[in-house]
């Protein structure tokens, strides 16, 4: 295709995108409050507030924190906030599809076979670290809320504790992508599991050092709920590389892939006999003006 047409397909694929994420926003906008009790109601239970933050604002009740809005114009913020987020998580098979539909033209066959496999295993495993941040948000916000001095009140501001229960999932989700993709890493021949195998104390220590920036609260606990099945993952993910590349070592003399080009043989060979080819026959007179060179020689 040429270029303009491929920018003219990005267009329409962007475009189809687009408007899934804008009539998921606008179905999830008339339902922004029971999805902000969805999302801060764990919070709310570990800090001792089992009511939604509507009931909060009309009991006041002084043992837990009071869930603040600020500024005239926060609610409808919020709302649009909560909205476009879950329109860009809720839409997120359709502008996925659209954008694979773009690039699977130009795989190869075994590349769209890691492609699907890499979008198989990739949305489980994002929902798997979105679940168990929202499960370790209550012992985080329990921690925070501890900290506060005898005799002061707390006042949690809505649109902060959004952001940062989206935050968490969002992380948390990107981290159990990791060992998917040393994984494909591998597959694609980049990798080796012995190199993977190679780096385990770094990587013990690294995911540790991202588990304690990523998680906000100081508490060993809430750390190890992140860092430990990263963990697990990673030792997984060299476990299958090291099998891969066993199985890849045995199949070396089996043959060729389907996308694998076979070696040229260059070596000069011998070619036999010449053919003799009988001499052409004079050409046809032709009548009319005499021709030089294919043009008419016209005076």
């Amino acid at each position: 295709m040429p270029l303009a047409d491929h920018l003219r397909e990005l267009r329409n694929r962007l475009a189809k995108g687009v408007l899934a994420i804008l009539v998921v926003t606008v179905v999830a906008a008339f339902y922004y409050k029971d999805i902000t009790d969805f999302v801060t109601a764990p919070v709310l239970d570990s800090i001792g507030c089992p009511q939604s933050f509507g009931q909060l604002a009309k009991t006041k009740d002084a043992h837990c924190a009071h869930l603040t809005v600020n500024g005239l114009l926060a609610p409808f913020t919020l709302a649009l906030k909560v909205a476009l987020t879950t329109g860009v998580v809720l839409a997120s098979p359709v502008w996925l599809y659209q954008l694979w539909a773009f690039v699977a033209p130009g795989l190869h066959r075994n590349e769209k076979k890691y492609a699907y496999a890499f979008v198989g295993f990739g949305f489980p495993l994002f929902l798997a670290g979105g679940y168990l941040a929202y499960n370790v948000l209550p012992t985080t916000a329990r921690f925070m809320i501890d900290l506060t001095p005898s005799g002061a009140e707390n006042l949690l501001p809505l649109d902060d504790l959004l952001d940062l229960s989206i935050r968490m999932v969002v992380v948390f989700g990107l981290a159990f992508e990791m060992p998917l993709l040393l994984i494909m890493l591998n597959l694609t021949g980049i990798l080796s599991g012995r190199r993977m195998l190679g780096w385990w104390r770094g990587m013990v220590v690294g995911i540790a050092a991202f588990a304690a920036v990523a998680t906000p609260s100081p508490d060993p606990g809430t750390m190890l709920a992140l860092a430990a099945p990263i963990w697990g993952l990673f030792f997984v993910a060299v476990a299958f590389s090291l099998f891969n590349d066993r199985r890849r070592r045995r199949r070396e003399g089996t043959g060729l892939s389907d996308d694998e080009a076979s070696d040229l043989d260059l070596t000069p060979e011998a070619i036999g006999e010449i053919e003799p080819v009988g001499a052409a026959g004079p050409l046809p007179e032709q009548s009319g003006p005499e021709r030089v060179n294919g043009y008419d020689d016209v005076t």
